[in-house]
């Protein structure tokens, strides 16, 4: 499921226009975002939890050539789902 079949089931579920759905399911991905890189935790009651890990840097190879090399350090998403939805995908 994309971003558009997302706001193509709040049309369906709720009356919406096309335009104000995709805006709002924007407006979601954006507001998870923007917590997400103020370090803030994003908790959706009864679908899960958004967080952000920091990787340290730490040392890699070229695959291609074999040379050791640094690999930055970074921050990525993680997703944490809630126990209805580890139910729902293992019933």
């Amino acid at each position: 499921m994309n971003n558009a079949q997302l706001a193509e089931t709040l049309v369906a579920n709720h009356g919406m226009n096309k335009a104000d759905a995709r805006k709002v399911v924007d407006d979601i991905m954006a507001a998870i975002v923007t917590a997400a890189g103020k370090g803030e935790e994003v908790s959706l009651a009864g679908f899960g939890k958004f967080k952000t890990k920091n990787n340290p840097a730490r040392e890699g190879r070229n695959p291609r050539t074999g040379e050791t090399m640094q690999i930055a350090a970074s921050r990525k998403l993680t997703f944490v789902p809630a126990k209805a939805v580890k139910d729902a995908l293992n019933a």
